[in-house]
């Protein structure tokens, strides 16, 4: 299921003297089972995109298409709800959307809000919670009882329980030690081999360069620059220019180029500058 917004521009209260315009004439294309990752300083309008996604707001100007579901300023809620469920939004901090009084029946309350019986409801938030690495002995427990990485789960599990086709990620490891996010990271990756079509909005270049096959940089509102991360992270001068940077192995090597290693193109992974130089 692919995404395209046209024209795009959103205004916070719009009409009123606190408006503030986040977005400017944005065209852009998710692709349906690419993994596109965004990246941009905070401002920069990344998060008020992810919200456009699923219809959690609708554009001031311009249009949403989503599958066949056009989302434009007139749009209704109840014309856009369906869509919630077609697009799965993980917010930065999803802990703090948690809820009910049990880990399954917060788990199970998404899919029930869409129709699915009790019984199945609570099929699919078994299944999900064991797919994000939660035990059965934390089933029957009050999810504020869990530790900080384990109530992300949970939450992730919520979305994952209505079965989206696409994902839309906000961040989704801030605050997580290094194991919990390398874990987290694998299971989107799973997900996205599975067929899942995935959207990441990160800060860190290196899992853009390791997951993502397609990214959009964002400054003010604005679409800055677009590509394949291998083509992006070359204008290692721009990124930096934006403080934005480029995964690490990139900034090692153009300090290399810079002192006289010759390189085709500059690495984006740890296997690519090996490979790099082997044929050097």
């Amino acid at each position: 299921m692919g995404i395209t917004l046209k024209n795009v521009s959103y205004t916070y209260q719009a009409g009123t003297p606190f408006e503030g315009r986040a977005l400017f004439d944005i065209n852009l294309e998710i692709k349906d089972g690419s993994y596109t990752a965004f990246i941009g300083h905070t401002g920069s309008g990344k998060s008020t995109i992810m919200q456009l996604l699923n219809g959690l707001n609708v554009p001031t100007e311009g249009s949403v298409t989503i599958d066949d579901k056009v989302i434009t300023a007139t749009s209704k809620n109840k014309d856009i709800k369906s869509i919630r469920q077609k697009v799965g939004l993980v917010f930065q901090f999803p802990e703090s959307q948690l809820f009910e009084e049990t880990v399954l029946k917060d788990v199970a309350f998404g899919p029930q809000n869409f129709g699915i019986s009790e019984e199945n409801a609570e099929k699919l938030a078994r299944e999900k919670l064991a797919m994000v690495g939660i035990k059965e002995e934390f089933f029957d427990k009050n999810p504020f009882e869990l530790s900080g990485g384990q109530m992300r789960r949970v939450a992730i599990a919520g979305i994952l329980a209505m079965e989206p086709q696409v994902l839309v990620l906000d961040e989704p490891t801030a605050g997580l030690d290094p194991k919990g996010r390398k874990e987290l990271m694998t299971l989107f990756k799973d997900l996205h081999q599975s067929g899942m079509t995935l959207v990441l909005v990160t800060h860190l270049m290196d899992d853009v360069a390791d997951y993502a096959d397609f990214v959009y940089v964002l400054e003010a509102g604005k679409l800055v620059l677009s590509g394949k991360p291998k083509d992006v992270f070359q204008d290692v001068d721009f990124l930096e220019s934006k403080q934005l940077g480029v995964p690490k192995i990139t900034k090692f090597a153009d300090r290399l180029v810079k002192r006289g290693l010759s390189l085709q193109s500059l690495p984006i992974t740890i296997d690519e500058f090996k490979e790099a130089i082997k044929r050097g």
